[in-house]
């Protein structure tokens, strides 16, 4: 079994492009983890409680944690949405709403 990954817009890009190229790299290597096994620890990604089909994946560089909101699409599509860096605890809401708000333009631009 392989996902593919996709990006809805230049979201995601957009926090990318601007990362150490260590992040990056372990970003990528998040991703091919994604990509290729079945069951993706939840270390890795994990579903957000109270916001149906909204995933994130979890990236940690020495002290930094990193976030990437995403979606699926026919099961085996992840859908790249938004990324930030984490600095407090929780999740701030507001990153989480912009990833509903691009799940859902997503699905309704595929749906035109």
């Amino acid at each position: 079994m392989v996902r593919q990954i996709i990006f809805h817009g230049d979201y995601f890009l957009g926090f990318y492009k601007n990362l150490d190229i260590k992040v990056k790299a372990k970003i990528q290597f998040v991703f091919e983890l994604i990509k290729q096994v079945d069951r993706v620890p939840d270390k890795f990604l994990s579903p957000i409680k109270g916001y149906k089909g909204l995933f994130e994946i979890r990236i940690e560089y020495q002290s930094n944690i990193y976030r990437v909101f995403c979606c699926f699409d026919k099961g085996q599509l992840v859908v790249l949405l938004n990324g930030f860096q984490k600095k407090t605890q929780k999740t701030p809401k507001d990153e989480i709403e912009r990833a509903m708000r691009l799940k859902n333009e997503y699905f309704q631009i595929k749906k035109s």
